[in-house]
């Protein structure tokens, strides 16, 4: 078990209204406007995902921010402080129920919004991402919509 403990310095995120959707739902553009200036996280070793979900939200008005596995991505929560955080599930070092586990296990960071994303899509997988924590699982490839709708119902 890697216990991870983040700094001290950074201040709380404070309470985030949780929903208990677990799918990608479409969104108005709205709602879309109200992504201005909203930071996000995406965790995930594929580059293409990771640029084509920074694209995406980038165009949306969203602060985007990236990392390639889970041991990248806790040094840039403290960092960074996200809004939302994206994770894959399978990644080399920290696979992504294990990063949601420690995000959600800190005190600073629980009630950070946590989106599973898998190519996989089976009941077992979304059951485990609920088991340590994520709000909401995304199956890959993700369209535009499913992408900004996921959002969308996490801080709406």
């Amino acid at each position: 078990m890697v216990q991870v403990v983040f700094p001290e310095r950074v201040a709380g995120l404070g309470a985030c209204i949780l929903a208990s959707g677990y799918g990608g739902y479409p969104v108005s553009s709205t709602a879309s406007r109200s992504l201005n200036g909203l930071k996000i996280l995406v965790i995930d070793d594929s580059k293409t995902i990771r640029r084509t979900a920074e694209t995406l939200l980038t165009k949306e008005g969203c602060q985007v921010f990236t990392a390639i596995d889970g041991f990248d991505a806790l040094s840039k929560i403290a960092d960074h402080q996200p809004d939302l955080i994206f994770v894959d599930i399978m990644m080399p070092r920290l696979d992504g129920y294990e990063t949601c586990s420690l995000i959600k296990h800190n005190k600073v960071y629980r009630e950070t919004p946590v989106i599973m994303l898998s190519s996989k899509d089976g009941l077992f997988d979304r059951a485990r991402g609920r088991i340590v924590g994520s709000e909401q699982y995304l199956t890959k490839p993700f369209t535009k919509d499913e992408l900004l709708g996921a959002i969308s119902n996490q801080i709406n």
